[in-house]
């Protein structure tokens, strides 16, 4: 007998229109889920929202619905991309100030929306100062003053929505940020048609109700159990997450007027609080074996792969005797490294204020003369553009000091409004993108050209493009023999670049101080342009050619080790990508005096490159440890 067939609600409709009908259903419910996620938020704002949506109607539905749920009182104020710290924070009033004659607080978005919500816009843009600004606010419900000659502390209790409306994986709003938003809520796919609150948790009365009871809302021993053990089983390492779990959990129940968090309570929180933050997912019992799977699995043979050879084999052999191999083919192997390396891998060398936004931007010039005003300094007006407001701000607060000195020494000049000195004089600040060039240091030894230049060059290459679509500067270094020598200098062809490359001899001995001291030369002269360099250096790190051009590994491996020194003192990002048919502890050592990113050439998985580069740790590293 055949099985009986699932009754369904579209039984004899058409295939396609059956699935027209249930993808909106699917957008509902995802929209009903934002609509809680939505009144979480409106009871504690505190909890803070991520709202991973691009500008348009079902966003503006979002923003509507959150308004109208707010109570009578509650201010939402947007917070417009690159706001400056004055507006942000306050300061002084000018022109309250010259008609008081003393310093008058004018107060700033966030002590503007103390006891409301701040709207981030396109919170991805936003800057690490910023983000800490926010950081502080929430942890502390104040924001400190200190500028134009004030010396305050304004209360800042607010909610942060920001919105994320970023494309790419590397763009997304400041880790600082992000951490202290325990809500995160995308609206991909949702459709707000015909979507309904069916709780009516979003009614103001609901909400106000909710506020109320929220302070008696208390989690039992076994609440905090449950969000921290499930905060372990997805990987999350910060201590602050599990708490504003804990706070989504009991604004559920608070919604539901109960006294405790329930599991139901519970769940949410899980899901809107910690799922989306998961680095692993815990594994289900009985995932892994079966009943029906044999039990001598650890006894199969495993592929018949042949062994890797020797890393050794080419260790005690002559430099002189290695033939060189004036041609090899680029296409021969397929590079196996990610279209997007070098955006990844700049990324994580850069410092915590150069990586606030996109991997593809270049890092920033402080005293640039152009480029978005980011605040002000005292200066020369002869040569940095003059800042009225603010030099008006810093002059403001003496004016009566200054009119008594006056009247004392120069009687009848008192009448005088404004008395402007050297000293107050402001001038703007500029930040200016500055290029990016990435100086690519390959060694084409022997003992390189028999590992795998061929895959060295194709993975080059990829880079290459990759650079090529953000416009940088490349600069290409080969050493070989005795020495390094510069095959390309600066330049944005990538077709200039490519045919260098593909004539890259290679053989004889490994000169990696030369290699690195070249790309290091390269690097200093481009930083004196006013660009951001990068060293990429492609070795297998096994140095047996020393400074002086004399053989001999020890001392070729110490002035390796120096030069790369060297070029952490100046603060050159660098990444080591091994040649070696299997990692080296030599090209580790190198990454590690380079302070920089190691990477191990896979076989040909780009995945393992991927995975790689997520798990490598962000920031400046540790003198004596490096990125692996």
């Amino acid at each position: 007998m055949g099985r009986a067939r699932p009754a369904a609600a579209n039984d004899g409709a058409p295939p396609e229109r059956a699935a027209d009908r249930s993808a909106p259903e699917d957008g509902r419910s995802l929209f009903r889920e934002a609509l809680t996620a939505l009144a979480i938020f409106a009871v504690d704002p505190g909890i803070g929202l991520r709202l991973a949506a691009r500008a348009g109607p079902v966003r503006q539905v979002v923003l509507d619905q959150l308004r109208a749920a707010l109570p009578e009182g509650v201010s939402m104020r947007k917070m417009p991309t690159g706001i400056s710290q004055a507006a942000l924070l306050g300061g002084l009033d000018l022109s309250a100030s010259l008609q008081a004659g003393r310093p008058v607080l004018e107060r700033g978005v966030l002590t503007a929306a103390d006891g409301g919500i701040v709207i981030a816009a396109m919170a991805e843009r936003m800057g690490e100062e910023c983000a800490g600004l926010l950081a502080l606010a929430l942890d502390l419900g104040t924001v400190p003053i200190e500028r134009d000659g004030i010396s305050a502390e304004a209360p800042a209790r607010i909610g942060v929505l920001a919105l994320d409306e970023g494309m790419e994986p590397d763009e997304a709003p400041p880790d600082a940020l992000c951490e202290r938003l325990g809500l995160w809520l995308s609206l991909d796919g949702a459709d707000p048609r015909g979507a309904v609150d069916e709780d009516g948790n979003l009614a103001a009365g609901t909400i106000l109700a909710a506020r109320s009871r929220l302070a008696s809302v208390r989690p039992d021993e076994t609440a905090i159990e449950t969000i921290c053990q499930a905060a372990m089983a997805f990987g999350i390492v910060s201590l602050r997450v599990p708490s504003l779990a804990l706070r989504a959990a009991c604004a559920s129940a608070a919604l539901a007027g109960r006294r405790v968090p329930s599991r139901g309570d519970l769940d949410a929180a899980i899901r809107r609080v910690l799922l989306p933050r998961a680095v692993t997912m815990p594994e289900m019992p009985g995932e892994d074996a079966t009943e029906d799977e044999p039990d001598d699995q650890e006894d199969r043979a495993p592929p018949d792969d042949p062994p890797p050879p020797d890393p050794h084999m080419s260790e005690n052999r002559d430099p002189a005797e290695i033939e060189p191999q004036e041609e090899i083919d680029v296409g021969a192997m397929e590079a196996t490294l990610p279209a997007d390396l070098l955006a990844s891998l700049a990324a994580m060398t850069r410092p915590p204020l150069q990586r606030a936004g996109s991997g593809r931007r270049g890092a920033f010039a402080e005293r640039a003369r152009r480029g978005r005003v980011v605040g002000t300094r005292p200066g020369d007006p002869r040569r940095d553009r003059l800042d009225v407001v603010a030099t008006l701000r810093a002059a403001a607060p003496w004016q009566n000091l200054r009119r008594s000195e006056r009247a004392e020494s120069l009687p009848g000049t008192a009448h005088r409004p404004l008395e402007i000195r050297s000293a107050d004089i402001r001038v703007r600040r500029h930040r200016g993108k500055t290029e990016t060039a990435t100086i690519f240091a390959v060694d084409a030894s022997g003992s390189a050209a028999l590992a795998r230049l061929a895959e060295a060059k194709g993975a080059v290459e990829r880079i290459l493009a990759d650079c090529y679509v953000r416009r940088d500067r490349v600069a290409l270094v080969a050493f070989r023999g005795t020495r390094a020598d510069i095959l390309l200098t600066e330049t944005k062809s990538l077709t200039r670049a490519k045919r260098s490359l593909a004539a890259l001899p290679a053989g004889g001995g490994t000169p990696l101080a030369s290699g690195i001291l070249a790309a290091l030369d390269l690097a200093a002269a481009s930083a004196r342009d006013g660009r951001t360099p990068l060293i990429a250096l492609l070795t297998d790190g096994r140095a047996n050619i020393a400074l002086s051009g004399a053989a001999g590994r020890p001392q070729a491996m110490a002035d390796a080790s120096d030069a790369a020194r060297a070029v952490r003192a100046r603060g050159i990002a660098a990444l080591v990508i091994d040649l070696s048919q299997r990692p080296s502890d030599q090209a580790r050592e190198i990454a590690a005096a380079l302070g920089g990113t190691y990477l191990a050439l896979p076989r040909a998985d780009s995945k393992a490159v991927s995975d790689a580069i997520a798990a490598a740790p962000r920031g400046p590293t540790p003198l004596g440890a490096s990125r692996s």
